[in-house]
């Protein structure tokens, strides 16, 4: 089994140079955890970290997967030549997508609980 981390490059990242990254670590993220608390399950289970070098320096990052990455495990990664630190692997990225469905999420809670707060409010009356 070779497990490979998958990620769509924008059209951006397809230009930028590639390097190899090596994980460093793979840890089980309980998921209902974050379910209970957001309300959105997350099918995502592993936070793999993982390192890189680029630029004559070592940067590191992480990023979430449906599937655990062994140890020491070789991937391709793209890195941004003017900041070798940012990367198509890159967590923020992943977190921008999900601010999103976040919002929802809050939106909706706060409309529950200011019907909750009317009807409690109107059957004083």
């Amino acid at each position: 089994m070779n497990p490979q981390p998958i990620h769509e490059l924008t059209p951006e990242q397809a230009d930028w140079p590639e390097a190899l990254a090596t994980v460093t670590a793979c840890k089980y993220e309980f998921g209902a955890g974050r379910a209970l608390a957001f309300g959105i399950p997350t099918s995502k289970h592993f936070r793999i970290s993982y390192n890189y070098f680029a630029d004559e320096e070592l940067h590191t990052g992480e990023f979430t997967s449906a599937k655990a990455i062994p140890q020491g495990h070789l991937f391709p990664i793209r890195y941004n030549p003017d900041a070798p630190h940012v990367n198509s692997h890159d967590t923020a990225s992943t977190a921008r997508t999900n601010r999103g469905s976040m919002l929802v999420v809050g939106i909706i809670g706060s409309l529950i609980l200011s019907l909750a707060w009317f009807a409690i409010l109107r059957g004083c009356h």
